[in-house]
């Protein structure tokens, strides 16, 4: 069975720094893309970053570009999340997710419990 386990959340005060991490287990993580999520209260989840499977390749929300940084290392079957220069409104709930196509339409789709990001002076 797949576990994504997040940590790194936590008490931030506007332009400091976190670094979210997501360790995978039950899974040959090499083969899953992996992206970040976060859903403040009262809104939608939304995409914040992505990484493909090998980290040739890395996406962003134009909210976070240029301040958050995703990564990934393949023999700790984990991904990070650097966070620079946060404000308040990178408050939410950042929930780590795995992604697989199989082809066909198939696809696996897994998720963390999440890990809160608080940032307030």
């Amino acid at each position: 069975q797949v576990q994504l386990v997040e940590s790194g959340g936590g008490l931030v005060q506007p332009g400091g720094s976190l670094r979210l991490s997501c360790a995978a287990s039950g899974c040959t993580f090499s083969t899953y893309a992996m992206n970040w999520y976060r859903q403040a209260p009262g809104k939608e989840r939304e995409l914040v970053a992505g990484i493909t499977n090998a980290g040739g390749s890395t996406r962003y929300a134009s909210s976070v570009k240029g301040r958050f940084t995703i990564s990934r290392d393949n023999a700790k079957n984990t991904v990070y999340l650097q966070m620079n220069n946060l404000k308040p409104e990178d408050t939410a709930v950042y929930y780590c997710n795995a992604e697989r196509s199989w082809g066909l339409g198939l696809s696996s789709n897994y998720w963390g419990q999440g890990t809160q990001v608080t940032v307030s002076s």
